[in-house]
């Protein structure tokens, strides 16, 4: 898609009061030409957010369908007719649950990163399911003010032995339309967890701020038992790496031994 954002708005602005929101850019790209003041053209895609729901089933009863892919031809004084793809979003489609009643273990959860947008948890409980094991539970993560997908999803399985294999295949190609996409799937790690190792007994019960994500240990550890565990001198676990929480993202922390 390239045009210009007034164009953007007077095409859709016809099915309903709507916000347009441009993705946000690296410097030099800006929405705006410094000289002449006027919105520069921009590609890729924008997200639309209508005021009624009633605009969006609107727009998708005047787009052109093939296959499962919507477009609507827009116009412009330098294009005529150029198909451009809508892809609604349905709120319905953030989760996918297996069974309502039934309990899910937190610790056979994984966050997958780089979801390819607007991926349904339907669509991706199945493609686990069938590389894995049984999926109980998939919720894809929501900008909560556009309400629509950031790119990430949490995926429960039904037993931990899917869950390991989750692990052990580090990656999994998802398909949405005729792309493909390698993304990597890692362990979930939950806040406020006590030590599994100590149970809070070496570290005055304070919440364990290491989770090993190998599949030797899948467990959280306060500093205490995380130095005992890991660093004797001949085991594999000297090379396993621990996950920190900081803020809403999971990263690895490397130690520099002396």
């Amino acid at each position: 898609m390239s045009l210009f954002q007034e164009e953007i708005w007077q095409t859709f602005s016809v099915f309903g009061n709507v916000i347009v929101d441009w993705p946000r850019r690296t410097e030099g790209t800006g929405a705006r030409d410094e000289e002449s003041g006027r919105a520069r053209s921009m590609t890729g895609y924008v997200f639309l957010v209508f005021e009624q729901e009633s605009s969006v089933q609107y727009l998708v009863n005047e787009c052109h369908k093939e296959d499962d892919r919507y477009y609507l031809f827009v116009s412009s004084p330098t294009m005529r007719d150029k198909p451009v793809q809508v892809r609604p979003w349905r709120l319905a489609d953030m989760d996918f649950i297996k069974n309502p009643n039934a309990t899910m273990d937190p610790r056979t959860t994984v966050f997958i990163g780089g979801v390819p947008r607007p991926t349904k948890a339907s669509e991706l409980a199945e493609c686990l399911q069938r590389l894995y094991g049984p999926v109980c539970y998939v919720g894809i993560d929501i900008d909560p003010e556009l309400k629509y997908p950031k790119g990430a999803a949490r995926v429960t399985f039904v037993t931990t032995q899917a869950f390991v294999a989750a692990i052990n295949g580090r990656f999994v190609h998802l398909h949405h339309g005729e792309s493909q996409k390698r993304v990597e799937i890692k362990p979930y790690m939950m806040d406020e967890q006590i030590c599994d190792h100590c149970e809070g007994k070496l570290c005055s019960s304070r919440y364990a701020p290491y989770f090993c994500g190998d599949v030797e240990c899948l467990q959280y550890y306060c500093e205490i038992c995380w130095d005992r565990i890991h660093y004797l001198v001949g085991t594999r676990r000297m090379e396993h790496r621990p996950l920190v929480r900081m803020g809403e993202q999971t990263k690895v922390r490397f130690f520099e031994l002396v």
